[in-house]
């Protein structure tokens, strides 16, 4: 497994662009996300779709072209080239916005990422998403913010909310009732861990470099 970072920029609402890919990283154009990598000066490693948000097949020494008939999403499809480089962690950009449809889609692709070990963040504009599945997240002391859980599967038992405003041990949340949303960071360590189920976590864009560790 590799231990940089594969990007995955897609075709939504272009929230930003922040990164600089390292040498160990890879970057993936989900369709027009080539084009919004072009304007942010970064080299795209491959570029997948279907190309029906770029009406043309780039010019690009790495394509791979997709039907427009199937069952991947453009950015699953490119999730799934990362995870054959072998990379285990994933940040997805330009994927939420315009179609809720594809909003959605680009959560379940958190999910299945966190059901296979990995770990995918996904960038809003002042918000990240992330999926744990029967595991913990840490983060750095963060002086303020609101974070959110939700359970994403049925149900998620086993919660523990430490160091965070408002705690749990060892709670059982489910997909019906809110109860994890609205707590915040007070400027102490803090970690989000589930026992067996699925987490969808939000938690603000800034703070993506305080996460301590994703459990592996």
């Amino acid at each position: 497994m590799k231990k940089g970072i594969c990007y995955v920029v897609g075709a939504g609402e272009n929230c930003g662009i922040d990164f600089q890919p390292a040498k160990e990283d890879f970057v993936i154009a989900a369709d027009a996300g080539l084009s919004y990598l072009e304007q942010a000066g970064i080299r795209a490693d491959l570029v997948i779709g279907d190309f029906d948000s770029l009406s043309a097949r780039p010019q690009h020494h790495n394509v791979v072209a997709l039907r427009t008939e199937k069952d991947d999403t453009d950015m699953l499809a490119a999730v799934r080239e990362g995870i054959r480089e072998g990379y285990l962690d994933f940040y997805l950009y330009c994927g939420t916005g315009g179609r809720m449809d594809h909003t959605l889609a680009n959560l379940q692709v958190l999910a299945f990422l966190a059901e296979s070990g990995r770990q995918g963040f996904l960038m809003d504009r002042d918000s990240v998403m992330t999926v744990i599945t029967d595991r913990k997240i840490a983060f750095d002391r963060i002086a303020s913010g609101y974070v959110s859980v939700f359970s994403y599967s049925e149900k998620a038992e086993g919660v523990c909310l430490q160091g965070l405003k408002y705690e749990l041990d060892h709670a059982v949340l489910t997909n019906t009732f809110p109860l994890g949303v609205s707590n915040e960071f007070v400027g102490r360590e803090s970690s989000i861990s589930v026992d067996s189920g699925t987490l969808l976590i939000v938690f603000p864009r800034g703070e993506i470099g305080s996460i301590r560790n994703a459990g592996r």
